[in-house]
């Protein structure tokens, strides 16, 4: 058996992302994302099955709450499909930020025992939710088209530009907090509040039409504003949104991943030392 020998060597500063490095180690990735896959849904008795009725079960609720009792206006779309559009990128976001954060803590032993970048930590658990947000899109293309909404072939280009959003700005916040996380250990207790806060401040169960035009303009600095109506123009066939504000939310995510990358790379060198 052929033995390795691996050289640690300090990182440039200006090397943010080293893509061989990572390369290098796609095994030990996979390894970790089908881990987080089998351990999330062990011992339940639905299994993978709770990926499908947890969007279903919130479409539903939320309906009944906000759709019928509060008569929030959803335009010219079922609230069904209307607030199934924000529900699932919203879960998708949340779920990859808070399982992110908890990253590098939930895996202490290992990061003690062997070297590896640790990234790929934070990218395992953002990608582990992009497999149930494929499902969970699946389902909304499915309630979509039962209620008559065929989105058409130029639809990719607004979802993926969605994804993309959310993602990165998912990745660079978890960046940023599970290194926070390994030194202040409250960062975990504050994120389930923050999130709560930024779902209502995001129009996930109503409409950013309904808002003033500056509270519009003002809404508009939250990317995921951005995404929640990029995923419903398709369906609606018209946006609040301006070409302008789309453009600053893919910057701002970027700028966010950016920041960190850095923040990372200038941390995770104590992680086995504080942990």
């Amino acid at each position: 058996m052929e033995i390795k020998e691996i050289t640690i060597v300090p990182k440039s500063s200006q090397s943010l992302l080293n893509i061989s490095e990572i390369w290098r180690f796609r095994e030990l990735f996979f390894v970790f994302v089908w881990r987080d896959l089998k351990v999330r849904y062990k011992q339940t008795i639905l299994g993978i099955l709770w990926v499908i009725f947890q969007p279903l079960v919130t479409m539903l609720i939320f309906t009944v709450l906000f759709g019928n009792v509060a008569k929030i206006p959803s335009g010219n779309l079922p609230y069904t499909l209307f607030v199934l559009c924000g529900i699932v990128y919203w879960s998708f976001y949340s779920t990859a930020l808070s399982e992110s954060i908890d990253s590098i803590i939930g895996n202490q032993s290992i990061i003690k025992k062997i070297y590896f970048p640790k990234i790929i930590l934070i990218i395992a658990s953002v990608i582990t939710r992009f497999v149930d947000f494929l499902i969970n899109f699946a389902i909304l293309l499915i309630v979509a088209v039962f209620l008559g909404y065929i989105p058409h072939l130029w639809s990719v280009i607004p979802f993926l530009l969605a994804l993309l959003i959310s993602s990165t700005l998912a990745a660079g916040l978890g960046l940023i907090l599970s290194s926070l996380n390994v030194k202040f250990r409250d960062v975990r207790y504050i994120l389930p509040f923050f999130i709560q806060i930024s779902f209502y401040v995001t129009p996930v169960v109503y409409p950013m039409a309904i808002l003033s035009e500056r509270n519009r303009f003002i809404m508009s600095f939250n990317p995921m504003a951005i995404v929640i109506e990029l995923v419903r123009w398709p369906f609606s066939g018209t946006t609040v949104i301006t070409l302008s504000q789309i453009v600053f939310a893919i910057f701002f995510a970027f700028v966010v991943f950016i920041i960190g990358l850095w923040y990372f790379n200038k941390t995770q060198q104590y992680f086995a030392d504080i942990v």
